[in-house]
Parts: C-alpha cells; structure tokens; sequence
C-alpha cells in the first residue's frame, strides 16, 4: 500500500441516489494504517437534489482540501475514488456515530472505521497554504537553471513549499508554458530551443504560494532575465482542435473549496489524467502541451473549476511533444475509447478539429541561459 492516499489531485466519490443524508453528515474522522498512519477527515454536507457532498482532508499530508460526492443507501456508504483506483465501503452504525468499513486500493485492502467528531473531539484541520500576494514581485529571488539529467524521462512542471520546479523542459517547453501557447505558435528561433533540456529551480521574492497566473508570470520574468528573449506577435489561422459543450452538458464535478489554488494536472500513465481543481482553459493547456498536435482552445463557456478524470487510448499522433512513443493499439475489446470519444462520454465535452485566428510569438531573440 506504499503511497495509498499521497493523492496530489482529484479524489471522486460516485454519486446516486441517497437515503437518510440527515444520518450521514456532518465531520467523519478515522485513522488508515497504511505502513506509517494516516488521519483522514471527511465533511459531509448537504447538497442539491437531495445529493451529499464531502471536502476531504488529509492532515499528514500537504495536500489541499479535495471535494466529492457520496452515494448514501440505508445504512450502506460506498466511496469511489477513481484517482487511486480505490473504494472505501462502509455501514453507519445504528446510533450514527460511526462507520465500519473497508478502503480498498490495487487489490489490496484495509480496514478504516471513521467516527463522527464532535466540537471537543474534532481534530484541528490543516489550515490551506497562504498565497501569494497579489502584488508581490513577478521575480524569483533565486534561480538555478541546469542541463537535464539525458537519461531521465518525462517532463514535469510543479511547485514544491516556495519553490518552482520544471524538470526536462525546453526552452520551447518554458515559453509555451509562460504565455499559454502551442509550439506551433512559436515562429522562428535556433535548433536548440527545442533540443536543449533543462532543469529549472527557482524562488520567487514573494512569499505564499502563486496561482497560475503569477507562475506563469514568474517564468515569462525567468525568460527575459536569463534567456534574453525578445519577440512580436502576429495573428495567423492555425488548425486548432476547439472543446465544446457536448449535447448532454458537462459531466464534470465541480470544486469550489480553493478557487485561488493550483490545478492538480498529472498523468498517471499515457491516456489517464485525473484532474483537480482546474478550469476548462487548464484542461485545454495540457491537451495542447502534452497530447495533441495542434492548439487548443476553450470554446464551452463554462466557468469556474472542476474535478474530473479522464481516460482514453491514446494514437500514435499524440504524446510526441513529450518525446513518448505511443505502442499499438491493443485488440483488447475492454480498452478505454479514443480520446473523443472519451471526452464525450466522460466529461460530456467535444473535441472537434476546425481552423481559427491565433497569435503566434516570433521569436527575435533568444541565449542559452546565463550560467547560475
């Protein structure tokens, strides 16, 4: 069960009908013995159409709060939680004080049993990460840009307490990044932008954790500083793939417990990506940098943020600006759908391949970083 619960992104629970929600809400703690223990709390509450919902926290791991929903029948709870591959069973006990079940991941499972708290018996939650002011400097105090290890795979862009990580990045890789672009909208430039790779470590002066907007922010101010770039910008047609709201509408769970927070965006293998937290222009900057070959841009209207989880068997055509080789198709009749077909019936969008204005950065001037 080694690394049972080290969740970074999205934690959902099937949702259906529900019987006495008044027996089940309210705050639920329990401790999974999992090689070293972990004190889990889940708040139960009331949502629409007779639905509950939960946040979940996990108070020994510095991971944000996580929403989800919880299929209630009798005196029977069945947790789904599709990022792990898990499911926790439970029955509520005739008093309504606690729940007797099983947490069950990867074939193997454990016994968790979650009693209600009460004002004295509740533990402390963990209070969520301070972001970074608003006004706090765009810069990082400290930055440290290194050849990539050739022999390590993958690619990674992450923020780890105060500072900010990419592993196996370009500086193709940087830029698409920093101005939310494709790398078919970048123009011009020499060889090494898309062959060099580096690691970049870097502090901002700001202190608290950066949204989005600051990190990219952060990484456009990294690129003048040490790659000495320069560019203008033109508006040229690109094929494009656009999401739109499929005919059904969105399947999609929404999370409002840290609007201001990262997206949790990670692949957990090629074709499945959990996501937590993120909007649909988050889930469009990751199809467009990591899967497709093309640009991607969020025509559905829908606002906010979402937790969701999407699995698909991906071609050839994708995963090449990761470097990965796809491997065949398998004649497994069981296999997860192409990746429209998933997008539809998963997450209740389209993905559709169509030709629209966009601008492209041409590149006037870049350096290999300046030495550390």
């Amino acid at each position: 069960m080694k690394g049972l619960m080290r969740w970074t992104l999205v934690l959902v629970m099937a949702c259906g009908a529900v019987t006495h929600a008044q027996n089940v809400a309210g705050t639920w703690q329990g401790t999974l013995r999992a090689g070293s223990d972990l004190r889990v709390v889940f708040v139960i509450s009331n949502a629409d159409k007779g639905e509950l919902r939960a946040v979940l926290h996990s108070i020994d791991q510095p991971v944000p709060p996580l929403t989800a929903t919880v299929t209630s029948k009798g005196s029977a709870l069945r947790m789904t939680i599709a990022v792990l591959g898990a499911t926790y069973e439970g029955n509520l006990s005739a008093d309504g004080s606690t729940i007797a079940g099983t947490f069950t991941q990867a074939g193997k499972s454990l016994p968790l049993s979650l009693a209600r708290a009460t004002a004295e018996t509740a533990w402390p939650l963990p209070a969520p990460p301070k972001p970074m002011a608003a006004d706090a400097p765009m810069s990082f105090e400290v930055a440290s840009i290194k050849p990539s290890n050739p022999d390590r795979p993958g690619r990674l862009f992450t923020v780890k307490g105060r500072q900010v990580i990419t592993i196996n990045t370009t500086a193709n890789d940087l830029i698409t990044f920093a101005y939310e672009l494709h790398a078919r909208q970048l123009v011009g430039g020499p060889s090494w932008m898309e062959s060099d790779k580096y690691d970049v470590t870097g502090q901002p002066e700001g202190q608290g954790l950066p949204d989005m907007k600051q990190l990219r922010a952060l990484m456009r101010q990294l690129l003048t500083d040490r790659f000495k770039l320069t560019f203008h910008r033109e508006n040229r047609e690109l094929p494009v793939y656009a999401i739109t709201v499929a005919g059904g509408g969105p399947k999609l769970t929404r999370n409002d417990t840290n609007p201001n927070g990262l997206p949790g965006l990670l692949f957990k293998g090629l074709g499945v990506l959990p996501g937590v937290n993120a909007t649909i222009g988050d889930l469009a900057g990751v199809m467009q940098g990591a899967v497709l070959d093309r640009p991607v841009v969020d025509r559905t209207g829908l606002q906010g943020r979402f937790d969701f989880t999407l699995t698909w068997t991906p071609d050839e055509s994708q995963f090449a600006s990761m470097g990965v080789r796809v491997p065949p198709p398998s004649n497994d009749p069981n296999a997860p759908p192409n990746l429209f077909t998933a997008f539809q019936e998963q997450l209740g969008l389209k993905l559709e391949a169509t030709r629209a204005p966009a601008e492209v950065l041409v590149i006037d001037r870049i350096e290999k970083p300046s030495e550390n």
